[in-house]
Parts: C-alpha cells; structure tokens; sequence
C-alpha cells in the first residue's frame, strides 16, 4: 500500500508496492486485489516531529507556481506529440507514389498502414507499464529514439516487405510515446489549468498532421529529390520519410537534456529529495525574475515496502520469475477491470475502438480516395482500375493530393481552439460524446456526395470534429486512473486503439477496389455507436489527480 511517511531523503529507486509484493509471507495474493489504496493519497500527512511543512502533491503542484516552466514543458512534450502524428501519417501521403516502386496492390496498402498500428499495439501497453514502474522521463527517450531511427532506416529499404519491417519497429517506439506523454505532461498541471492544458498539448498533433503534410506538398512531387544510391533507386518519397523521422530524435535530446522526471511518479515511489528538486526547479523558472524563494517544505510520499527476500528469489526457477514478472505486468490489466473502475474502462474501450477504426481507417485513406476522385464522382463511385498496381497514374506525381491533405490538415485548428476554450467549462464527457455523433454524421455525408470539393468540405468538417475527441479523450483518461495505473491504463487503451486501426486499414485495403461503401459505412456506424457509449462515462471536471 501507499504509505504517507517522512522519508528522510532517500533518493533510491524504489516502487510502490505492486499485488506481488507481500508485507505478510503468510498473506495469500487474491484476483482483483489493489494494487494502491488510494483511500488517502491525497490527505495531509502528519507533520508531527517535523519543523518542516508537509505538502501533498496538489499542495506541492500550486506552491511551484505557473509560468514558465509550464511553457517549456508544453513546447518539449508538444513536439513530441508532433512527430508521433508525422511518423503515423507519413505513410497515408507516401501511398500514392511508393505503391509504383515497392510494386504495392491495395490490399499491400493496407498491410503498409496497418504495420505501424501493429507496432503501436506491441510497444503501448509495454511502455505505459515501464513507465510505471521505471518513471515517465527514461521511457520517453527510448521509445521517441526507437521511432525516429527506425523510421529513417525505413527509407532505405529496397523491398515492400523490408520496408514494413521496419516501420513495424518504428510503431513500437511510438506506441510507447503517446500514452506516456500525456501522463507525464498531466502531472506537472495545476488541477484548475489541466484540461486546457492537455488540450493545447493535443493541438501538436494538428501540428505534426499539417508538418507532415506540408513535407509530402514541399517534397514528393519534386523531381530534383530522384538519385541513385548503389542499386537502390531513392526516390522523392523516400527523402519525405528521412525527414518525417527527425522530429522524434530531436524529441528525444530534448527529453534527455532538459526535462526532469514527473514528481507525481517521484513520490509514489518514494523519491522524495528528488521530487523536491524537481518543484524547486518548476518554482525557479515560473517566478523567473521576480525576486522570490521557495520556503523549505516536505513531501507526503509512498514508501515501497520490499517484496520476497533475495534469496527467495534466487532460489525460485527461472520459468517462476518469468511467470511472476509476466503477473506483475498483467496486474494493472486486472485492476483496470475490477471495483469502480470497470465501468468507465469497459466504456473507455469500447470508445478507443470505435475512433480508432474510423479515425485511422479513413484518414489514412483520404490521398488515395483524393486521388480517385480526379476524374469526378464519389470517392467510391471509381473503382475501375486499370491494373492492380495502376503504375501508370503514379508519375508525374499530382501535386492537388498532397495541397487537399494539407487542408484537411488545417481544418484540425478549429476544433483544438474550440477543445482549448470550452474544456474546463463544458468537462471532456460532454465534448468526447457531441464531437463522435458529428463525426459520424460527417462521414455518412461523404459518401453520399457526388462531387470532390464536396467531399473535401465534408471531410475538412471529420478533421475539425474528430480532434476533439481526441483532445477530450487525452483529457479524460489521465484523469479517470491514479497515477501507479494511468500510463498502464492509457497504453492498454492505445493499443485497443491500434487493433482498431489495423482492422480498419486492412478493410479499406481489402474492400477499397470492390466495395468501397462498405468500411466508409461501418465507419459511420463506429463512430456512432462511440458517442452513445460515451455518455455513461463519469465527468471529471477539474478533479485532482490520484
């Protein structure tokens, strides 16, 4: 349990206490059982025999003031999130030209856009779960350095199959990102600026969506970009996927050289000299010129108490460690799904699949359904093709694909300034349901049109309203866990998400030549059936984070 001690500055790595780690030997381990009672993580410790204060972490988080420190962190975290959107989305832009010299039918398409969710998938629950256990900061680093190596290698390989390797790998590491930042980023938030400030964290995905846009328009269509490196013909659209990999490893320097570790994930485990520092270092820059000094003062923090003694352990096989390791990691899973949780996680689920599988599904479709829509009609009203891999239509490259996907792109700032001004008043349930019911409304009309720039005013319209459900989602799901759960519990829903995403990229790869209303339909249905579910979640309004 979370123990709330003076802990005389021990500065050692030490964790909260998981199911497995037994104070009693004779204690038997039940299914369900908590893994932090929460009960009192938020109280005011005891500060007797102590001349110095006692903070709790909300106590701590408004003694360090808002300011600076808080802008910078936005800035770090909020490129990160950048370029996890251009790493995803790079792919959808690349389709139009890669599927001539990789040879790619649709269904090859398909697999190409799925494998990076598939990574996703692997790497999210993983990551979420290291980041419990081992803090925010370290997973960052290595999850943003995996996807930004792997996904520059990528650009190199001469084969279809190479090449989805190695953007499977990419995936891995961004999986592990995306939950994890919004967790770190949540903890270092005054309760009362929270949600405003996950939302202006959420509008870099818009941001990495029009970069990598912009980079498909600047680049892929140039022919000065063609060369030859060995037997390898590097086209323009590989020098677009070297680039669309910078932005994670300059990401994961900046993680390395100037953030601290999250000082919510300092004192659940223990590290209470280090979580001092990191609110001193917060106090510093947010009262930057201004002449004040931040009063001593303690921390209210968890004590990990140790589980079996060494030799226990050294005694035990191999195949048990490797069972128990393989409990612990399953644990949070359980926790999620039992008590007061299950209902919101069951809901939360059933939410992160349906977004998922329409979001991913159509918007990594929309320059090949652009492209298809040349010569008029619906986007599923030309399904005549001339060949299975149509190579005649890929050179001279359409420049229009690429200026519509930067549209669409745009279209996401409206409803990040609407998420950002309307958050904290209106609360992430009401904005996650309204915003899927558009959505879905949004999607069946682009089916029904019969002209492209009314499929591109429709489909700016899906852009503009799914980021707020995202933005909501980002919101409500740091804030419905406690923090020994939260990146678990974001990384387990992420990867659903991914499932989704994949399901969703292999329907339209498969259906897109034969019947391409069905997965634009299902979509529409998803997505509706999200925003009903949506309505049982509980609101969390400004709550404190536990």
């Amino acid at each position: 349990m979370v123990r709330h001690v003076h802990d005389g500055g021990d500065s050692d790595a030490r964790e909260p206490l998981l199911a497995g780690d037994r104070e009693d030997p004779h204690e038997t381990e039940e299914e369900g059982e908590i893994i932090f009672d929460r009960s009192t993580s938020n109280i005011p410790c005891d500060a007797s025999g102590s001349e110095e204060r006692r903070l709790t972490y909300e106590e701590a988080v408004e003694k360090a003031g808002f300011g600076l420190f808080h802008w910078l962190l936005l800035v770090v975290c909020g490129w990160a999130n950048a370029s996890d959107a251009v790493e995803i989305l790079c792919v959808s832009f690349l389709l139009p030209t890669a599927r001539c010299d990789l040879l790619l039918s649709s269904s090859d398409m398909g697999l190409l856009t799925a494998s990076i969710f598939l990574g996703m998938m692997v790497g999210g629950y993983i990551w979420g779960y290291l980041a419990d256990q081992r803090g925010r900061r370290k997973v960052l680093v290595v999850s943003l350095t995996v996807n930004g190596v792997f996904g520059g290698l990528a650009s190199i390989a001469p084969w279809f199959w190479l090449f989805l390797l190695l953007r499977f790998i990419s995936g891995i590491g961004v999986g592990g990102s995306i939950p994890v930042i919004f967790s770190y980023f949540s903890e270092f938030m005054p309760r009362l600026r929270r949600g405003a400030m996950i939302s202006a964290l959420a509008t870099f995905w818009m941001a990495g969506n029009i970069l990598a846009a912009g980079l498909a328009w600047l680049v892929i269509p140039r022919t000065w970009a063609h060369f030859s490196l060995g037997t390898l013909d590097f086209q323009s659209w590989r020098l677009f996927v070297v680039l669309c990999s910078v932005p994670s490893l300059t990401s994961a320097i900046l993680f390395r050289l100037l953030m601290p570790e999250s000082p919510k994930f300092l004192m659940e485990a223990g590290r209470e000299k280090e979580a001092i520092r990191v609110f001193q270092v917060m106090f510093k820059l947010n009262m930057w010129g201004r002449g004040k000094d931040l009063q001593e003062f303690g921390l209210c923090v968890g004590s990990k108490q140790r589980g079996e003694p060494e030799e226990t352990r050294t005694r035990s096989s191999r195949r048990e460690r490797l069972a128990c390791i393989l409990k612990k990691a399953l644990l949070p899973i359980k926790q999620m799904f039992n008590g007061s949780l299950r209902s919101r996680s069951i809901a939360l689920l059933i939410v992160f699949y349906c977004i998922s599988f329409g979001y991913y599904g159509l918007w990594m479709w929309f320059p090949e359904l652009f492209e298809r829509m040349e010569n008029g009609g619906s986007p599923c009203s030309n399904l005549s093709i001339p060949s299975p891999l149509r190579n005649q239509s890929c050179y001279p490259v359409k420049t229009a694909v690429y200026m519509e996907g930067f549209i669409i792109a745009a279209s996401n700032l409206p409803g990040n300034i609407f998420t950002i001004l309307m958050i904290d008043s209106l609360g992430g349930k009401a904005l996650l349901s309204c915003s899927l019911l558009v959505s879905s409304l949004s999607v069946f009309l682009i089916y029904e049109v019969q002209t492209k720039v009314q499929s591109l005013i429709l489909s700016c319209v899906f852009s503009g309203v799914s980021v707020i459900t995202w933005n909501a989602l980002d919101v409500l799901g740091t804030e419905l866990y406690p923090t020994q759960l939260r990146s678990s519990a974001l990384g387990f829903f992420t990867g659903v998400g991914r499932v989704a995403a994949i399901m969703g990229n292999v329907a339209f790869g498969r259906l897109m030549d034969t019947n391409c209303a069905v997965p634009v339909l299902l979509v529409s249905a998803l997505l509706l059936t999200g925003g009903l579910v949506a309505l049982v979640l509980p609101q969390t309004k400004q709550t404190e984070l536990t």
